[in-house]
């Protein structure tokens, strides 16, 4: 397997975990999130976007809707990227 074999893996693995996340409010914010932007994301993104979604949903779903703020191990930039691909979806 080549480089771009794996990397091509990961995003698909990546992508189905963003839409098969346990919550449907968080498969509707991450799958498109994902969708949108994964096939752009070399190896640094993709580990930024596999250690946000390493985060269990409930927390993560209060951070997105900034009912609470993320402690601070979350790469909050990051988080941000996906809060502005959201509101974008939503038309906030």
């Amino acid at each position: 397997m080549t480089a771009g074999e794996d990397i091509a893996i990961r995003r698909k693995r990546l992508r189905y975990r963003a839409w098969h996340r346990g919550t449907k409010e968080m498969d509707l914010i991450l799958g498109p999130f994902a969708d949108a932007n994964i096939e752009s994301y070399g190896a640094a993104e993709l580990d930024r976007l596999e250690a946000l979604m390493n985060e269990e949903d409930p927390p993560l779903l209060k951070w997105v809707m900034r009912q609470e703020q993320p402690p601070a191990s979350v790469d909050r930039n990051f988080l941000d990227l996906v809060i502005a691909d959201h509101q974008a979806r939503i038309g906030k």
